[in-house]
């Protein structure tokens, strides 16, 4: 799960959308969304709020093997 936050970085920016607009739709605070993204192991509950936002599978986005597309 070494990929997890370039994964969601990328989701992000790729969709057009803010640190601080992802925060509000998952129910965080933007600065946990940049600490995921640096790093910070997410919970399960977000990871799940995460696929779900971005129509990927969690798979997708904790085995490094995976890509997300």
């Amino acid at each position: 799960m070494e990929r997890f936050g370039e994964k969601l970085r990328n989701l992000r920016q790729r969709n057009g959308l803010s640190l601080r607009k992802v925060g509000e739709i998952l129910g965080v605070y933007h600065t946990h969304i940049s600490q995921v993204e640096h790093g910070l192991k997410p919970s399960v509950e977000l990871i799940i709020k995460i696929a779900d936002l971005f129509k990927v599978t969690t798979d997708q986005l904790m085995r490094d093997e995976l890509e997300v597309d």
